[in-house]
């Protein structure tokens, strides 16, 4: 019988900062089109990270930022609300996400990830 507990699954235990990246990015657009629904996983990890996510639209203009300190978390779930053009969000956007510890330049992991709002009724 072994009697060690078992805090994460094998082979997923928590990294040393230089270990840690950005795992996994989906992102979903909520039926509104004003709101996107973000996904990121990070290694699990022994020091908490930073993270900055930046959405731009297609002109590369920023339509929405999140800054997350000191992430307690390596499994997070966001709601990001898009400054919109003209008050009509369709078009092709990016989704930059940066992962960092003492200083951001350069970033430890960089993801990018791009997305659609699509036309009104479509």
């Amino acid at each position: 019988m072994d009697n060690q507990i078992q805090f994460f699954p094998d082979g997923y235990s928590p990294q040393p900062p230089e270990k840690v990246e950005i795992e996994l990015v989906e992102v979903a657009v909520y039926p509104d089109r004003f709101r996107v629904f973000v996904h990121v996983v990070v290694t699990p990890f022994q020091q908490r990270p930073n993270l900055i996510m930046t959405a731009r639209d297609d002109a590369n203009n920023i339509v929405a930022e999140l800054n997350i300190i000191e992430t307690m978390h390596h499994d997070m779930e966001f709601t990001m609300h898009l400054r919109s053009r003209e008050h009509d969000p369709a078009g092709e956007y990016t989704l930059a996400i940066e992962l960092f510890y003492e200083t951001r330049n350069p970033p430890q992991s960089r993801h990018l990830e791009t997305f659609i709002v699509p036309e009104l009724g479509a």
